[in-house]
C-alpha cells in the first residue's frame, strides 16, 4: 500500500476503488461491502455519519432475552452480541430467577466526574485561596452551558482543586462533580470543563500572583465510583435442586460461593469471572447505543480499587439461604448521543419501555448478573465448553460451508457428543466422502 493524502475527502466510491487497487480485493469482497449497505438511502446516511471514512456496515445480531423480572416488572431485554451463548445464558438465568423472586436492583448515586489538569508554579496555598475566592464566579461563568441540564435536574454538584500526586509536584486538577440526569453527558461535561479551564486561567493571570498556571487538558473521567448500581438475586438453598452436575442444592451453593471466593483472590480467574458479567452488560449497553468501552474500563478500575483485581460479585450463604450480588459503577444515558441518532438504539429503548438512565442502569446490571450466574453455574457443574460449543456449532457449520442437509445430520450426530471444530470438520469430511461413494 501507499500513503495517501486527503482520503477523507474522497467519495465512498473513490475510497472503494482505491482500496480495491491497494489491497487487491476480490469482486466477491467488493460485493459483500456493497450488500451490507442499508437498502434505505436516508438510513444509510445516518449510519455513514456515525463514523469516518465509512464504506459499509458491520452487522451484529440484535437478539432478545425474555422473562427478566426486575424489581417486580417483567421485561424483555434487547442484546447485541456475536456470541449466541450469551443471549441463551441470560434467557435461561432470567427464567429461573423469575420463578424465585427475580432480580432486585437499585442505584447508589449518579455522580460523574471531570477534571481540568494543570500545572501551577506558585505556592500551593495561594492557588487554593484564589480559587476559593472565585469558585462561585467560575460556576456562574458556565451557566449558559449548564442551564438546560439544570432544568432537567442536573448540572455541577461540586468543584474543588486537588493535588494530582505527590510524585508530580506542581501538578493539580480542578475536580468537578456532575449530575447529567438521563444523558450520559460526555460532550456536556467536556464543554463545561474547557470553559472552566479558560476561566481559571484568566482568574489566575489576573490575580497578581507570581505563579503561572498552564492548563494541560480538560476531560471527563470514565471512572464513576459515585454512580453505582447494585443488583442481587436470592432464594432458599432448596431451589437449586435441579442445577445439574450430580450436586445437591447445598453442595451446589457451596461450590458457587467457592468459585466467587477464588475470583476475589486470584486475578487470573477474576478477569474472566468479570468478563462473564460484562458479557451481559455489554450486550444491553451496545443495544441501547451506550459506550461499552467506557463501562468496561470503569468496571475494571472499580474491581481494582483495593489494590488488587477482584470479583465484582459476592455471595452471602448459609445452609438455608443464598444471595448473589453484583455491584459496579455504571454511567449510561437514554437521551442524546448515539441513543438519539441510531435507529436500533431507539428501538431497543422502546423495547425496554423507554427507561430513565437510572432504570437502564438497573436493567444492565440484571443482564450482567444473569449471564454471570449462568456462567458460574456451568463452570462448577458440566463445564463451560459443553453448552458453549453446542451454541457455536452453527458458526462452525457455516465456516465449513455445510449444506442444509449436512448441517441437519451433523447437529443430530453431535446432540450427545462434545463439539469442537476439528471433530465437526472430521465428521463432515467423512459424511461427504460417504455420500460420494454412494
Amino acid at each position: 500500500m501507499q500513503l495517501i493524502d486527503g482520503f477523507s475527502k474522497l467519495s465512498r466510491a473513490e475510497k472503494l476503488e482505491w482500496l480495491k487497487q491497494q489491497a487487491g480485493l476480490s469482486d466477491s469482497t467488493m460485493k459483500i461491502l456493497e450488500d451490507h449497505l442499508h437498502r434505505d438511502r436516508d438510513t444509510q446516511v445516518i449510519y455513514g455519519d456515525l463514523s469516518e471514512n465509512t464504506i459499509s456496515n458491520f452487522y451484529l445480531p440484535l437478539g432478545l432475552a425474555p422473562n427478566f423480572l426486575i424489581n417486580g416488572k417483567l421485561m424483555t431485554l434487547p442484546m447485541v452480541t456475536e456470541e449466541s451463548s450469551v443471549v441463551a445464558a441470560a434467557s435461561k438465568s432470567a427464567k429461573f430467577w423469575a420463578a424465585h423472586g427475580g432480580f432486585h436492583a437499585g442505584v447508589k448515586g449518579h455522580s460523574k466526574a471531570g477534571q481540568v489538569h494543570f500545572t501551577w508554579s506558585g505556592e500551593r496555598d495561594e492557588l487554593y485561596r484564589i480559587f476559593e475566592r472565585n469558585r462561585e464566579r467560575m460556576v456562574q461563568s458556565v451557566r449558559s452551558l449548564t442551564r438546560r441540564m439544570e432544568q432537567r435536574g442536573g448540572g455541577i454538584r461540586s468543584m474543588e482543586i486537588r493535588s494530582t500526586d505527590p510524585g508530580l509536584p506542581g501538578t493539580y486538577n480542578l475536580f468537578v462533580d456532575f449530575n447529567t440526569a438521563d444523558a450520559m453527558g460526555a460532550n456536556f461535561i467536556n464543554s463545561v470543563l474547557e470553559a472552566l479551564a479558560l476561566q481559571l486561567s484568566q482568574i489566575m493571570t489576573g490575580s497578581g500572583s507570581d505563579g503561572e498556571l498552564d492548563v494541560l487538558m480538560s476531560i471527563l473521567s470514565n471512572y464513576t465510583p459515585d454512580s453505582i448500581v447494585q443488583c442481587y438475586v436470592e432464594g432458599e438453598v432448596k431451589i437449586f435442586e435441579e442445577m445439574g452436575g450430580g450436586f445437591g442444592p447445598l453442595q451446589f451453593t457451596q461450590r458457587f460461593r467457592k468459585a466467587v471466593d477464588i475470583a476475589n483472590h486470584d486475578p487470573y480467574r477474576a478477569v474472566t469471572h468479570n468478563k462473564g458479567i460484562f458479557n451481559g452488560m455489554d450486550a444491553v449497553i451496545m443495544a441501547t447505543g451506550n459506550d461499552f468501552r467506557a463501562v468496561e474500563a470503569c468496571g475494571h478500575a472499580y474491581a481494582s480499587r483495593e489494590g488488587s483485581y477482584r470479583s465484582l460479585s459476592s455471595v452471602e450463604w448459609s445452609e438455608e439461604a443464598f444471595r448473589l450480588t453484583l455491584e459496579s459503577p455504571l454511567a449510561v444515558g437514554t437521551v442524546g448521543g448515539l441513543t438519539g441518532s441510531h435507529p436500533l438504539a431507539a428501538a431497543s429503548l422502546e423495547i425496554l419501555g423507554k427507561p430513565s438512565a437510572e432504570e437502564l442502569m438497573q436493567v444492565v446490571a440484571a443482564a450482567g448478573l444473569a449471564t454471570h450466574f449462568s456462567a458460574v453455574r456451568a463452570l462448577i457443574t458440566s463445564g463451560i465448553q459443553k453448552g458453549h460449543m453446542k451454541m457455536h456449532l452453527g458458526n462452525i457449520l457455516r465456516q465449513l460451508q455445510a449444506s442444509k442437509r449436512e448441517a441437519e445430520i451433523t447437529r443430530h450426530y453431535f446432540s450427545s457428543r462434545v463439539v469442537s471444530y476439528s471433530e465437526v470438520a472430521s465428521y463432515l469430511e467423512s459424511l461427504r466422502k460417504q455420500n460420494q461413494e454412494e
